[in-house]
């Protein structure tokens, strides 16, 4: 479904009927062609619009629609919010954007996302309205190597901002927000740059604000705590602290933020169970991380740092 036909669905976001007579005058065309575009958008985007003849079409749930005139004035010099309807990944719209040499800051937010990329290959699919997904270009002066626990440093600011807001999230190793034992947000790190630098990082969150779609794993949402938030108002929260985070971070780097990581961490000091891709699985106590962001694992044969690659994360019973 091209991204105009949105323009229907913005009509209907206040809940209350809208004729089709007038939305045609707006949108210049035709009345069936009105009709028609509606019910291709509710089989589209799973969306109930009531149709009472007489009154006409509403949207039997309203959509808080993503606004980049509501979202810039709440942040710092230096981010720019671009706005889409429907992309495959911001991750990978932007990565493309930094390949072209676009400057620091640049954040792509959108309502759609139809092939988005979490960890191990997982998809992660925004329904219309349900989440928050988002991606940042963020440029250092180092090189790749030495930007070691960032995906941990974007977990602690979205896990502060959530927490101020009033959800009583967690984090997981190495990237994942959870509420409960349900993840509610995501994050993925791309990286391109020389071993020297400069470096260009895109930083890539997914996170559920209402009931999620395909997530491939169990998920919760923020509503599910009971929080009613503006999606615009919670994208100025997360990126003001994402990027006051990541300035410190190009200072002195992971280290500083280690104790508060560990102090969000869901399985601190907790049995647990890694499970790679390949081999077999290890057993041990999760201390917490090092100051680069590796797990600190004790196993049968003593402390091991496990650093993030192809493995799943489970509590051991």
């Amino acid at each position: 479904m091209k991204a105009p036909a949105l323009a229907v669905l913005r009509r209907l976001s206040d809940g209350g009927f809208h004729s089709g007579e007038r939305m045609a005058e707006e949108l210049g065309c035709s009345r069936a062609s009105v009709c028609t575009r509606i019910q291709s958008l509710a089989e589209h985007y799973h969306l109930q619009i009531d149709r009472v003849r007489g009154q006409g079409y509403r949207l039997l749930t309203p959509i808080d629609w993503l606004d980049a005139s509501a979202i810039q004035p709440g942040l710092p010099a230096g981010l720019r919010v671009e706005v889409v309807d429907e992309t495959g990944s911001t991750n990978s719209d932007v990565l493309a954007r930094a390949a072209q040499g676009e400057a620091n800051g640049l954040v792509r937010l959108a309502e759609v996302q139809t092939a988005g990329r979490g960890r191990l290959g997982r998809r992660w699919q925004t329904p219309l309205g349900s989440g928050l997904t988002f991606s940042l270009l963020w440029r250092f002066d180092c090189g790749v190597g030495q930007l070691s626990g960032l995906s941990l440093l974007v977990g602690v600011a979205l896990t502060r901002v959530l927490n101020r807001l009033g959800a009583p999230v967690r984090l997981k190793w190495p990237n994942d927000v959870l509420l409960g034992e349900r993840k509610l947000a995501g994050i993925l790190i791309e990286l391109a740059g020389d071993a020297l630098g400069p470096s260009a990082v895109v930083i890539g969150v997914g996170l559920n604000v209402h009931p999620a779609g395909d997530v491939g794993q169990p998920a919760a949402a923020l509503s599910d705590a009971g929080l009613s938030l503006s999606r615009n108002a919670l994208a100025a929260a997360l990126l003001s602290e994402l990027a006051d985070l990541l300035t410190q971070f190009a200072h002195d780097g992971f280290a500083p933020f280690r104790a508060e990581w560990e102090h969000w961490h869901a399985w601190q000091d907790e049995p647990v169970v890694l499970l790679p891709m390949q081999g077999e699985a290890l057993a041990g106590i999760a201390l917490g991380i090092d100051a680069h962001g590796a797990l600190r694992l004790m196993t049968a044969h003593g402390e091991q740092a496990v650093h993030a690659g192809e493995i799943s994360l489970r509590r051991h019973a």
